[in-house]
């Protein structure tokens, strides 16, 4: 385990160096193809209910395009919200910290949100109680309700259900083979195995996996003959698309 992760360490140490050093103009163009590929996946037409990445200032490919597009096509939009939690509870295996799917509530509330310290638009604190969790229920336990401006707009019914149809994950480096490198805290693993894992009452499984699709510079991509290291938690992507226009998939 040990040199797993250090393999993955002087990885992205390698990465994170190639990415400082490219130019907002090539981000920019990127960016641009990506999201124009992106939107054309039948799996994002199709999904109603999505997760996007807040996307930091530079280093990825941004996703204010994919928020804007989303919201003008009338999809639900879920961004992650990471908290603190109890590290002894079953449900976050030991972390300390997790990740949620917290609703926007329109391209508006998108706009206003402020940066934070790394430049990522962030949810305010004091509106996580009143967001839908995708997971169902309201704020980071998924059973606050709406407070008593929320809008009869913002109050899911069980018609809408609950779960994701697909989520646009970030990363720090990917292989032609669709594994992932994150940023080392394994937020996106452990959110994808309790969505999964996620059962009723009676022991049934209430969620299928979405469709993960990554986003990924032109720089992000391994030559053909290395490899993402990889342990048996971490989940590969069913597509990625690329700066360059190229789009890989499970199936291609």
């Amino acid at each position: 385990m040990a040199t797993l992760q250090t393999a993955k360490k002087e990885l992205r140490s390698k990465l994170r160096k190639i990415l400082s050093e490219l130019s907002k103009e090539s981000i920019s163009v990127q960016s641009s193809i990506a999201t124009r590929n992106l939107l054309s996946l039948p799996e994002y037409e199709a999904a109603k209910r999505l997760s996007v990445y807040l996307s930091m200032p530079s280093g990825e490919i941004s996703t204010a395009a994919v928020v804007h597009d989303a919201f003008s096509k009338g999809k639900q939009v879920y961004v992650p919200y990471l908290h603190k939690t109890d590290p002894s509870a079953t449900a976050t295996q030991g972390r300390s910290s997790v990740m949620e799917m917290l609703a926007l509530r329109s391209l508006e509330d998108y706009e206003l949100l402020q940066a934070d310290k790394w430049g990522i638009p962030s949810l305010d604190a004091d509106s996580i109680a009143s967001r839908k969790n995708c997971l169902g229920g309201y704020g980071v336990a998924g059973t606050a309700q709406p407070d008593s401006t929320s809008t009869g707009a913002e109050v899911e019914t069980e018609a809408e259900g609950s779960g994701l149809d697909l989520i646009v994950v970030p990363g720090v480096a990917f292989d032609e083979q669709l594994r992932r490198l994150g940023h080392g805290k394994g937020y996106y693993d452990h959110y994808i195995n309790r969505l999964t894992n996620k059962r009723n009452v009676e022991g049934n499984a209430t969620m299928q996996k979405p469709y993960l699709v990554a986003l990924a510079l032109g720089e992000q991509l391994l030559p053909p003959n290395e490899k993402i290291p990889v342990a048996g938690h971490d989940w590969p992507v069913d597509a990625l698309v690329i700066g360059d226009g190229r789009i890989l998939t499970s199936t291609s």
